[in-house]
């Protein structure tokens, strides 16, 4: 159970701050990269099925997954910011 969820909390990690270094604008912290690389893992995970796209599995599929995610979360979040 720890394990899994120390897997979760370091492709967090990752994917938050791959997406921040993508998407203009920078990080959001340790603790804002966690949870948008989380989140962004949830939505990459669900518009991965949706369009019935598989990159493989592992670790790295898993941040490429996580990372997809947090970027569209980083845009959508910037679209209503500017509303």
């Amino acid at each position: 159970m720890a394990h899994g969820l120390i897997a979760w909390l370091i492709i967090g990690v990752v994917a938050g701050w791959l997406a921040g270094l993508l998407v203009k604008g920078g990080g959001f912290g340790l603790i804002g990269d966690i949870v948008v690389g989380v989140i962004g893992a949830f939505i990459g995970g669900w518009l991965a099925g949706v369009l019935h796209i598989s990159i493989g599995s592992g670790l790295i599929s898993s941040i490429i997954t996580a990372t997809i995610g947090a970027v569209l979360l980083i845009f959508i979040l910037r679209l209503v910011r500017r509303a």
